[in-house]
This record gives C-alpha cells, sequence and structure tokens, in this order.
C-alpha cells in the first residue's frame, strides 16, 4: 500500500482539492476529519465536524478513540486499498493519524501550496472563517443521513486546480455544531405548520389533521393524518403526498426524513 498526504493549513481548502489531486495521481482513498473515504461513499469513521468542540473534533480527526480507530483500520485492512491519502493541518498531524491507523510509512507529503493558487487559499479561508463553512469530499446525499440536521449543501463555491471535467464526484459544504456561529434547533411546531404546508398544497388532500413527530440521531418520522378529497386515487395520491412532505420537510430543515407514513382519516365529498 503506498500511503500519500496532503497537508495545510485549516482553511486552506485542502477537503475541496483532495478528489481532484486523488483523480490526478490515481489515489483510491482518502482519509479526512475522522473518515475513510472511497470513490463518492463513506466506507467507515465518524466525521470530526460532528462533535460538539473543537478538541472534541481533533481528537476525532486524530483517531484517539480506539473504537473509533479500529472501526476503520479494520475496514482498511478488508479492502487491502493499494494507495491512500491522508489528510492533515501538520507533517506531525499525517505521520500520527498514520501510525494510528496501521498504515506503511508516508511514502510523499504533498503541501497544499503546491496544488492551489494564493486567490484559491484565501477564497477557501474566507469561506470557513466568514462563513463558517466545511467541505467533506462526499456527495450530500451521501451524508443525509449521518448529518441529519446540520446546515449542508453540494458545494458550488471554489475553483480548484485540474477542475472542470465532467464526471468529477461530489463535495459537499456544511457548517459543524462547533462552528463559532453556535447552534440552532427547529421545534416541532416548525416542522408540523411545514407538514401541514406541504400536505395540504397537494389537491388530492382536504386537510392534514394531526402530525406526529419522532427526532432520531439518524433523522426525523413522521406520521401523517390527511382527510382527502373524495375521488382522489387514493394510493396513488398518498403517495405523491408522502414524497412531496419528505422533500419539502428536508430541503427546509436539513434534517433527514427517515420515514413519513401517511395515513389516510376519511374522505371529504364536495
Amino acid at each position: 500500500m503506498k500511503v500519500y498526504a496532503l497537508v495545510g493549513k485549516s482553511g486552506t481548502g485542502k477537503s475541496y482539492q483532495a478528489i481532484n489531486l486523488c483523480r490526478h495521481m490515481n489515489i483510491e482513498y482518502i482519509i479526512d476529519d475522522g473518515l475513510l473515504i472511497g470513490g463518492s461513499s463513506i466506507l467507515a469513521g465518524t466525521s470530526a465536524k460532528r462533535r460538539e468542540t473543537m478538541m472534541g473534533a481533533i481528537k476525532t480527526a486524530l483517531f484517539t478513540e480506539n473504537e473509533h480507530r479500529d472501526d476503520v483500520a479494520s475496514k482498511i485492512a478488508e479492502i487491502e486499498p493499494d494507495s491512500i491519502l491522508v489528510i492533515g493541518t501538520s507533517h506531525a498531524m499525517v505521520h500520527k493519524i498514520s501510525e494510528r491507523l496501521g498504515l506503511p510509512p508516508i511514502e510523499r507529503i504533498i503541501e497544499i501550496e503546491d496544488i492551489t493558487t494564493e486567490e484559491e487559499r484565501e477564497t477557501a479561508a474566507k469561506q470557513r472563517y466568514e462563513h463558517g463553512k466545511h467541505v467533506i469530499p462526499v456527495p450530500a446525499p451521501q451524508l443525509k443521513r449521518d448529518f441529519s440536521g446540520y446546515f449542508m449543501d453540494p458545494l458550488r463555491l471554489l475553483r480548484s486546480f485540474n477542475s472542470g471535467s465532467k464526471g468529477t464526484p461530489g463535495r459537499t459544504v456544511m457548517r459543524p455544531t462547533y462552528s463559532y456561529l453556535g447552534d440552532y434547533t427547529i421545534s416541532d411546531r416548525v416542522i408540523n405548520d411545514i407538514v401541514i404546508y406541504a400536505g395540504e398544497r397537494e389537491e388530492s388532500v382536504y386537510k392534514v389533521t394531526k402530525v406526529l413527530i419522532d427526532k432520531t440521531d439518524e433523522g426525523i418520522r413522521l406520521t401523517v393524518h390527511i382527510i382527502m378529497n373524495y375521488g382522489a386515487d387514493i394510493i396513488s395520491e398518498a403517495e405523491i403526498v408522502q414524497k412531496k412532505i419528505a422533500e419539502v420537510v428536508e430541503k427546509m430543515t436539513a434534517f433527514n426524513a427517515e420515514t413519513v407514513n401517511i395515513e389516510v382519516r376519511g374522505l371529504k365529498c364536495s
């Protein structure tokens, strides 16, 4: 196994640049902020960006917890990669990560200054320190369950070296809970109103009568009672309502709509 490292100060765009670097050097896997990433998927680990404090994030990125370390190390042993890229803020950090995961010695360390311009690094720093935005080098759908309730969106903010070709794997921008901008909450009343709004916009629905909300670590579970207009195709229209509610809730709240159950409790005759 060949081990490479990408090193740069926090907020210089390492996670954003990692995908293009891997494509350029034919590197198969990435270790970034506590995650093992292969292709466009998270294969193992826990993201440092989920931690509530900066210190907790640092410990996660360094794999200080044995259970976390063992989870990623065992996955690496299972897939037996030919090459892997370790991302860190210093030479000492990437060597520490490599040591904790039982990887071979790092063959080459690439500095972020070697693959980006000063303007690109300034743009990355502005997104980090002025807007609290961080990047994870996988598409947003891959993160929806693990980061339910976090602000995130497909990244369309920065240009990168060797970019512009079609088929480039996605990246996601998000604001972690340990950001200086603080945490946020969405009340059940707001979710209730969003569900009613989304449901009653459908022509087949006369009224949303009740919304039951259950929040979990992986998302939100909804049970929605509705009265439909007489003459509607109940099964097919209920499926449409189900999909629309899930879509609107995810878009407006950042929660992963884990389940949306629709219960038709009556029909309204005109």
